[in-house]
């Protein structure tokens, strides 16, 4: 079984109060024609895909269930839907928030795990299935975009102090999929090195540090994450 975390614990501060996973996306809808939110766009996607047999959500410390269950399609929640959708408060660290859903799976004892930004609402099935692809022969992907600028390593006076080849680096998205047992071992290292005050900015960081080497596929342009109140408009190209 395969599972989907979406991880959507953050504080939205960009977003100038906003909790932008649950802001309504322009021009998304359920089949049913009604609005789709951020989340609930991402995480339909997910419950799209077959191969997908659990998905858990992290929310926010302390945070009502209630309203993360408002923020997605009530069809979800049938008696009979499939997958299952299952909450779990996050911690203060994205990285904390992603291991505690970890945990929580592991009672479902998934093969693999899929770990998505819920402010991604643009993912598409075809890019999720390659993830699940290359996790399967390899252990471990996540999908990269190539630069299209010249990236430059500055100091911490804003100088210029390295040139960097944009050939040699991308930016990573998300799904990013791991062997569960394998990222599961590795956040509880991770968590270790986390109480001397480093901070990890994605799983496939974790999974660098303390589990090998990580596949990547090609990402879409369409994946953006939404960080400002702009970003929810016409952010599809």
């Amino acid at each position: 079984m395969i599972a989907a975390l979406i991880c959507a614990a953050g504080s939205s501060t960009r977003m100038g109060g906003l909790k932008k996973e649950y802001q309504i996306l322009p021009g998304a809808f359920d089949g049913e024609k009604k609005p789709l939110t951020v989340l609930g766009a991402a995480v339909s996607a997910f419950a799209a895909i077959p191969e997908i047999g659990s998905i858990v959500i992290a929310i926010a410390p302390n945070s009502p269930e209630e309203e993360a269950r408002r923020a997605l399609p009530s069809a979800l929640f049938l008696a009979d839907a499939l997958p299952p959708v299952h909450f779990v408060q996050g911690g203060p660290t994205r990285r904390a928030s992603v291991h505690l859903a970890l945990e929580f799976l592991k009672a479902h004892s998934p093969s693999q795990v899929l770990i998505h930004d819920g402010a991604r609402p643009w993912i598409s099935g075809r890019l999720i299935r390659q993830v699940i692809d290359a996790v399967r022969s390899h252990g471990a992907a996540l999908p990269l975009l190539p630069l299209s600028e010249t990236p430059k390593e500055i100091d911490g006076s804003g100088f210029v102090v390295r040139h960097l080849r944009r050939a040699a680096i991308a930016c990573a998205q998300t799904p990013q999929g791991f062997r569960f047992p394998d990222i599961l071992a590795a956040h509880e290292k991770a968590a270790e090195k986390e109480k001397a005050g480093f901070e990890y900015t994605d799983d496939a960081e974790v999974w660098g540090e303390f589990a090998g080497k990580l596949a990547s596929v090609p990402g879409e342009r369409a994946n953006k994450k939404i960080t400002f109140p702009e970003d929810l408009e016409g952010a599809v190209e």
